[in-house]
């Protein structure tokens, strides 16, 4: 299998540990999320994963094995941590040619990258030209250019247009789909809710949080239903007894807090109260991952 290990990884700068005693898996077949505030350790995790820092202490192993023991590491392993470190003076299509043959990857895996990530118009183009988002596309296509089992992105879709968002969404749900471990780390909650399965999150170097993305939102959010009903006030009645309250909200409908969706819809029809929409209200990811991390950013605006 192509699991990610992580296994009290420790990494120190000087004073400063970035990485503390670090323990989580990434298995195949599901988008993990990697989140933190700036500084968290993300990067420096990505890094010691891929053998690009030394491991004060602890393991970092894909398959059971360091990144520099793996045989043919850039066909098992394609990595995005920097889309601006390309050589500015060269095509697209050399830089990918060039990373080619340093992996052993046959040469007609070129153009089938650069059409895979929509840039082969522009194969023929200097880097330094390229827009940022090109750049991310390019590195997005030199990670994928081994057809590797195990994908780490870092910020994969820093300076992608919609449609490019779109793109890395679909592609790594597709990758994940095809039993392949896909780890990204993100700043953007909206995307990671809609691309991600799985979250580990990274507070000052520490592990915050392991869990599924339902999971981790269900445990920061407290019960609230909302609906809409045609008899209001027998339904406040009934939740009175139990000491819940009907609260006005937009729309026409009403939300109860203290209640999940589930057993509101069975109080109502025990009390034969009509509903025409009931659902769970439960917290953005956004909101979630706030709450977790609020004492562990360093760097936090006054308000």
């Amino acid at each position: 299998m192509n699991s990610i290990a992580i296994r009290e990884l420790t990494k120190q700068f000087g004073r400063t540990r970035a990485v503390d005693r670090l323990t989580f898996d990434v298995v195949p077949g599901r988008v993990t999320g990697f989140l933190g505030p700036n500084g968290a350790g993300k990067s420096t995790t990505m890094r010691l994963l891929l053998g690009l820092d030394r491991i004060t202490s602890g393991t970092a192993t894909i398959a059971g094995r360091r990144f520099g023991e793996l045989p043919d590491p850039l066909r098992r392993v394609g990595a995005l941590l920097d889309a601006q470190s390309a050589h500015g003076g060269r095509t697209a299509r050399d830089h990918l040619r060039f990373l080619a043959a340093a992996g052993r990857i046959p040469p007609t895996r070129v153009e089938e990258v650069l059409e895979q990530a929509g840039i082969a118009s522009a194969a023929r183009r200097r880097i330094k030209t390229f827009s940022l988002g090109m750049r991310q596309r390019l590195g997005i296509a030199a990670a994928l250019l081994g057809d590797p089992g195990v994908l780490l992105l870092d910020e994969p879709t820093n300076g992608l247009d919609p449609e490019g968002i779109i793109w890395i969404r679909e592609l790594m749900r597709s990758l994940a789909a095809e039993g392949r471990t896909v780890l990204v780390s993100s700043h953007l909650m909206s995307e990671t809710a809609a691309l991600a399965d799985h979250l580990v999150v990274l507070g000052r170097g520490r592990l915050l949080a392991d869990s599924s993305m339902r999971d981790f939102i269900d445990a920061r959010s407290a019960p609230r239903a909302r609906l809409r009903t045609t008899d209001p006030g027998r339904l406040r009645e009934a939740l009175a007894r139990d000491g819940l309250d009907l609260v006005t909200a937009e729309g026409g409908r009403w939300t109860v807090d203290g209640i999940r969706a589930g057993e509101l819809g069975t109080m109502a029809a025990r009390e034969g109260i009509p509903l025409l929409e009931l659902v769970d209200e439960r917290a953005s990811l956004e909101q979630a991952y706030l709450d977790l991390t609020a004492e562990h950013a360093p760097f936090a605006a006054t308000r």
